[in-house]
């Protein structure tokens, strides 16, 4: 498969109509591979290719023959020394912290771990085992949407009157709400919605967290779900489970039409958005995405062998 230098930014995956440009930060590691997967049923990578370039703290590279829906994760290598906050593992498939869309949800195995888990060393122990059946993929997007004349409707904040929402419990007993649209975006733009948030006053909604969240694995094997979804995997991919359609393409067009719709409702458009929830969580959490990318701390708490160390800014510049 032919790969050119590429451009560090965007980052991400990007489309541009005749080729993707997929670029990865990471300032520790020494190689990464792009895995491209057939489908969300792959077992493994079909195609495992370096990208060329390192630049900016950057790693790219541009494939011509590569086209919107294709499937993809990273292996990034690199020290594994957690003391150190290296935790490096190219065992793991990991998810593009850029991605646009998550077309397959994580599928929990011990594998998912960078650790050994039950090894009496615990996060400072290294697993071998190769979890690219588990992980989650995501998928490079056609971003190209008819936005039209679509502008946020900008209303002052002395005059703002925030509803806060969930989009499934907002929408899924809506007796006014098609069926098939309950707990989904589409819904949450659906007429009767709509109408009963302007009869209200509403001049903003804010949007608990509509991002691609992860699935406890504690709440998975007790047979539970996370429902309010601060358990972020992917901060820009619009969680698939709130779509009405499934294809790559659906999910993300789905999303952007609530969007339009919303504004021309005169309704701005505010999400929930909490960085430090994360679905990768403590020391001892799964190797999803930025924990096996570069996680090494410059200040801030860092666990080391014989506890947990404070790293000023002028220890982190000797």
């Amino acid at each position: 498969m032919r790969i050119w230098p590429g451009s560090p930014y965007p980052l991400g995956a990007t489309w541009d109509g005749m080729g993707v440009n997929f670029s990865l930060f990471s300032e520790h590691a020494t190689r990464v591979e792009l895995c491209l997967f057939d489908s969300i049923d792959s077992a493994g990578a079909s195609t495992r290719i370096d990208l060329p370039e390192y630049s900016e703290q950057v790693w790219h590279g541009y494939l011509p023959d590569i086209a919107p829906g294709q499937l993809y994760g990273y292996r990034v290598h690199g020290p594994y020394e957690p003391q150190r906050g290296l935790r490096f593992n190219p065992n793991k498939v990991l998810a593009d912290p850029y991605a646009k869309v998550v077309l397959r949800p994580t599928r929990w195995d011990d594998a998912m771990f960078g650790y050994r888990v039950g090894d009496e060393a615990a996060d400072l122990s290294f697993d071998e085992r190769d979890n690219a059946a588990f992980a989650p993929l995501c998928a490079v997007i056609d971003p190209t949407y008819p936005w039209g004349e679509d502008r946020r409707p900008n209303t002052p904040w002395n005059k703002t009157v925030i509803y806060e929402a969930h989009v499934k419990g907002l929408t899924a007993r809506h007796p006014g709400v098609a069926p098939e649209l309950r707990g989904t975006y589409a819904g949450l733009a659906s007429e009767p919605v709509l109408e009963h948030l302007t009869s209200l006053g509403v001049t903003a909604v804010e949007l608990m967290p509509v991002h691609h969240h992860v699935e406890d694995r504690l709440l998975v094997e007790r047979g539970l779900t996370n429902y309010w979804g601060y358990n972020t995997l992917s901060f820009f991919s619009p969680d698939s489970r709130y779509a009405s359609t499934r294809p790559e393409k659906g999910i993300v067009r789905e999303f952007k039409s609530m969007v339009r719709t919303l504004h021309a409702a005169g309704l701005e458009v505010i999400l929930d958005v909490v960085y430090n929830h994360t679905a990768e969580g403590n020391h001892m959490g799964p190797t999803l995405s930025l924990r096996g990318i570069d996680t090494r701390p410059t200040i801030g708490w860092s666990r080391g062998t014989r506890g947990t160390t404070w790293t000023s800014p002028a220890a982190a510049t000797r």
